[in-house]
């Protein structure tokens, strides 16, 4: 098992992340992961990756977490990537901003719509394996993503126009 652990845990960290925008309880929630994983073992039949699998064990504790807080998912902790930072104080500040606008249009996108993005782009997860964490097809995980960034890029053009 911490074989496993090392060769897994980054995987279903950086998943954890992208759903909870929370260093501290995407941590926790994976240790979790991988006890609740250990524990049902047996469940898995090898129809999908084990790094899959392991991103649906992960996913099911996310929401259970938020049903026991009795919260949703949140919308202000978002967490900038330090890709972001740039060599002008100035051109970093609005490039954070624009990025704010983009994340809170996000929220405002359907929920599966918004988790397909948040695993493609913050999961660098496949297409193939947010289908099958979501419970759907890799074609419709691709057509959900590119209706979703459409959607963004036009609210975008709208912002310029401004």
């Amino acid at each position: 098992m911490e074989e496993l652990y090392r060769e897994y845990s980054k995987i279903v960290y950086r998943f954890l992340l992208s759903l909870c925008r929370d260093a501290q309880l995407a941590e926790e929630l994976t240790q979790e992961t991988f006890l609740q994983a250990f524990l049902s073992l047996e469940r898995f039949d090898g129809s999908c990756k084990l790094s899959v699998w392991l991103c649906q064990v992960a996913r099911h504790l996310f929401y259970q977490h938020l049903r026991k807080t009795g919260r949703e998912v949140p919308t202000e902790q978002s967490r900038i990537p330090e890709s972001v930072a740039a060599d002008n104080t100035e051109r970093a500040a609005v490039t954070k901003l624009e990025l704010m606008d983009v994340l809170k249009e996000m929220q405002k996108l359907p929920p599966q719509m918004r988790e397909v993005i948040y695993l493609r782009v913050m999961g660098q997860l496949s297409f193939r394996e947010i289908g099958e964490i979501v419970g759907k097809s890799e074609n419709w995980a691709r057509v959900t993503f590119y209706r979703g960034k459409e959607q963004l890029l036009l609210k975008r053009k709208e912002w310029e126009r401004e």
